[in-house]
């Protein structure tokens, strides 16, 4: 028998997976997954220009790809990974879902929620910052250099 071990590092390595994606389809790379019992339930990526929707932010898609899954609206036993802090948009969204844990890798200075309120969230819910941050920046960077 294999014992597998899940860490904060493996689930936003496949964050980091969904935002390749969206960089191969000329998106802002920024991937997110929700995990609920050690399990990927919900993967997405940024489709914005796909779906010409500025509402279609990868944790948007996160959240009701992981709501279609669990059967109802509220994600309280699971956590999102994202490539980036999430914007006002999506911490407000996950405030929604009362989501029990947020764990992001790159931090957003300017369209980041913690710019605008650190309170978006739901007051229940956790925050870990600068998982993988170097590897996540890195996509942002390299996506807007080529556009420029």
């Amino acid at each position: 028998m294999t014992l597998t071990i899940f860490s904060d590092e493996s689930f936003m390595r496949e964050a980091i997976k969904e935002a390749r994606l969206a960089i191969a389809e000329d998106e802002i790379p920024i991937g997110a997954v929700i995990v609920c019992d050690n399990r990927i339930i919900a993967r997405a990526h940024n489709l914005t220009e796909r779906l010409n929707d500025v509402t279609a932010h990868a944790e948007m898609q996160a959240f009701t790809s992981a709501a279609n899954f669990l059967g109802g609206k509220y994600l309280e036993d699971c956590t999102l990974y994202v490539t980036v802090e999430p914007c006002l948009m999506c911490a407000g969204a996950s405030f929604w879902t009362q989501i029990s844990r947020v764990v992001y890798g790159a931090k957003d200075e300017k369209r980041g929620y913690s710019f605008f309120t650190s309170s978006a969230l739901h007051p229940r819910t956790k925050v870990t910052s600068g998982i993988m941050e170097i590897e996540c920046a890195a996509l942002m960077k390299e996506f807007f250099r080529k556009k420029r």
